[in-house]
């Protein structure tokens, strides 16, 4: 009979014999089941903050920056880093009330969608059909509840600008379009509605454009009856 460290080591060389050759393998941190989550999460987050010290400050700055022309646009030339870069606007009585119907109707517009609705606005002071003023074009109608042209001036409730930034964004864009800029980008366009509504003189004008949230027609001219 064996004794007991001898048995022992009889039993340890038995195994060795029985177990093939095998190569050897060496296990990753990532494959490794006695490593615990922590020392795993932490050797793939040092690789990670190793690899982004091999970029400098402009390697950085590289690839997180806009490609060129990438940057919203407007009309003629406006971009949003531009308006950023504007001073707060101010006017008379026409600028103050395509800033507030630019506010009212379309401030959460992008803006191209928000310069769209000015355009529509200035076609018609140009369009004999309409009034020759800003303020007249957007407070143009009835003087009854939701009879009128732009429906923050008749829905019954107080026009409060409470968004300071917002109507300071709608200012400059007021400002820039009053000035002279092209319009360009609802191609004499008259009207809008949203997507939400689908008023019936939609199906018969001529749709120009969409933009963002809102779709822009063109009235048809009207031919005189003889």
């Amino acid at each position: 009979m064996l004794k007991p460290m001898k048995w022992v080591a009889a039993l340890i060389a038995a195994s060795t014999l029985c177990v093939p050759a095998v190569a050897d393998v060496t296990l990753s941190t990532s494959n490794n089941p006695t490593v615990s989550l922590n020392q795993r999460l932490g050797s793939l987050f040092g690789a990670e903050t190793n690899a982004l010290a091999a970029f400098g400050a402009r390697d950085v700055a590289r690839l997180t920056r806009a490609p060129e022309g990438v940057l919203e646009e407007g009309a003629d030339g406006l971009t949003s880093q531009k308006l950023a870069a504007m001073p707060v606007a101010s006017g008379g009585d026409q600028w103050s009330c395509l800033a507030e119907a630019l506010y009212f109707e379309a401030r959460g517009e992008t803006l191209k969608g928000i310069v769209g609705v000015a355009e529509v606005i200035l076609n018609r002071v140009d369009d004999r059909r309409y009034p020759a003023s800003v303020c007249g074009v957007v407070n143009q109608g009835t003087g009854e509840r939701y009879r009128c042209q732009f429906t923050y001036t008749c829905d019954g409730r107080p026009e409060t600008i409470t968004e300071v930034r917002a109507y300071q964004k709608v200012g400059k864009i007021a400002r820039f379009m009053l000035d002279g800029a092209e319009r360009e980008l609802t191609d004499g366009a008259t009207h809008y509605h949203t997507k939400s509504v689908n008023p019936r003189w939609a199906r018969v004008f001529p749709r120009t454009t969409t933009i963002g949230y809102h779709h822009f027609y063109r009235e048809p001219s009207r031919v005189a009856q003889n």
